[in-house]
């Protein structure tokens, strides 16, 4: 007997890289799947992955990341404006200045509450410090911080901007950063993550700004994802969230799922890893989750792609599928 899934909706941050490079990347990696969905889909350019989101929610925008991020974790927001202050280790890299994946640092319980401990009396000022897991700090705002940033998810891997934070208060927030940063070189955990060879803590970054939204749209009856802001979003409008599966499984009603395999090679520019977890990602899920809607299983699939600082939608229902006059096309097609 089939499930009949009504809508399922694939969310895909990291897959659009700029041409050249998803030309070099893809051109003999059979994708039939995916291709099939770009090229009969009805396809929607979107300015980026926040606003989707925000769309998709029904909340305004800036995505205030902080306060989902903490709901998602199991913190309580309050009506307090909250701030995302993430250690993080920049690299020097030809040119620039690069964040690098805040994951690979894979801080121990204890090194990141001693790292917080020190850092903590330099932001009294501006509000409380506290963490809901290694590596994910979050400033409770005594006052409003009239600064402008950019997420650390799209910064990672790009060149730091030397004029961010900007806005009114931006100048302030720089200072207090380079104070961090000596404090942060000197203390005993970075030190003995020298020795054992591995990243340092350098840096915070702060980002994700504003209050806990008053209600979010149920677009989607389950959410899977693995991502603890998209996981607050989805318990603010009260809808059903568990992690991401490995592979596609059918379900009922309306369903949202984060697929993140390729972030952190998209970070790096790690081609090969990319290439392997898109090959993986085509028959583990955009295969099958076609098929549903080819034998009428879904009514309805919706891919959202995002990455290189922009977004794509393509919406494909079992009629689109059967248009055979519209010809596949490649996933290099896509990129400016």
């Amino acid at each position: 007997m089939l499930t009949w899934v009504m809508h399922l909706t694939l969310f895909v941050p990291g897959l659009l890289w700029p041409r050249e490079i998803l030309r070099d990347t893809t051109f003999d990696l059979p994708l039939p799947a995916l291709s099939r969905l770009l090229g009969r889909g009805r396809r929607t350019v979107l300015t980026g992955e926040e606003a989707w989101l925000t769309d998709a929610f029904g909340i305004g925008t800036p995505l205030p990341a902080a306060a989902l991020r903490l709901l998602g974790d199991g913190g309580k927001p309050g009506h307090d404006e909250w701030l995302c202050l993430d250690p993080v280790h920049l690299r020097l890299h030809e040119w620039a200045v690069i964040p690098d994946d805040p994951a690979t640092l894979q801080l121990t319980a204890e090194e990141d509450a001693a790292l917080r401990d020190a850092v903590t009396p330099l932001f009294a000022g501006f509000g409380d410090l506290v963490a809901t897991a290694p590596g994910r700090w979050h400033l409770r705002l005594a006052q409003p911080a009239a600064i402008e940033t950019r997420p650390l998810p799209a910064a990672v891997g790009r060149a730091v901007e030397p004029a961010l934070p900007g806005g009114p208060q931006g100048e302030e927030w720089r200072r207090r950063l380079a104070e961090v940063q000596p404090l942060l070189h000197a203390h005993r955990v970075n030190h003995q993550r020298i020795k054992e060879g591995r990243s340092t803590v350098n840096h915070l970054w702060p980002w994700g700004g504003g209050y806990l939204p008053q209600r979010a749209a149920r677009n989607f009856d389950h959410v899977w994802t693995d991502d603890p802001v998209l996981k607050g979003l989805a318990m603010l409008a009260g809808a059903d969230v568990a992690a991401t599966p490995v592979r596609f499984s059918a379900a009922t009603d309306r369903v949202l799922a984060r697929l993140d395999g390729l972030v952190a090679a998209s970070a790096s520019l790690d081609a090969m890893a990319w290439r392997a977890e898109l090959a993986r990602l085509e028959a583990d899920w955009f295969a099958p989750a076609i098929d549903t809607v080819r034998r009428g299983v879904s009514r309805r699939l919706t891919f959202v792609a995002g990455g290189n600082d922009r977004a794509l939608r393509a919406t494909a229902s079992g009629a689109n599928l059967w248009c055979f006059w519209r010809r596949p096309l490649p996933l290099a097609e896509l990129a400016p």
